[in-house]
């Protein structure tokens, strides 16, 4: 007996890596210069041609080769096996914490905020630097 495999839908896992990024269409759109319209289109075709795939590929994060080769069932594989209740660091009383700090994030954020209102400054500065030049040379 022999199994034929069917290609791979391009556009479906394109849809499927921008939903698990968390990513509407039109931002994707946007970041590739393209319409919503188009990227619903792309969504939908079966393929998509190298150029636009590597763009895509770019904006989500991920490869080319990983957008062709995804897969749901590798994904809920990974899921199943990194989150089933039942695995070896639960069963021998091995409590796994993150070592993601929710401390340093906001220290993070605080200093990105610092940032953006020093070059809000800035351009404000700038800005009124040259409508004095405007008005001095009236």
């Amino acid at each position: 007996m022999s199994t034929i495999l069917k290609p791979k839908h391009i556009g479906r896992n394109i849809s499927r890596i921008r939903e698990l990024r968390g990513m509407k269409q039109e931002a994707l759109a946007f970041a590739i210069g393209i319409s919503q319209q188009s990227v619903s289109n792309i969504e939908g075709s079966e393929t998509v041609d190298e150029e636009k795939l590597n763009a895509i590929a770019e904006v989500l994060g991920v490869s080319a080769e990983a957008i062709k080769s995804y897969s749901d069932e590798i994904i809920l594989s990974v899921i199943n096996n990194t989150f089933n209740s039942h695995d070896s660091s639960t069963i021998n009383g091995v409590n796994v914490q993150p070592s993601f700090n929710p401390l340093d994030k906001v220290v993070e954020l605080y200093e990105e905020k610092e940032k953006l209102y020093e070059r809000l400054i800035q351009a404000e500065k700038d800005k009124v630097e040259y409508l004095e030049k405007i008005v001095k040379g009236k």
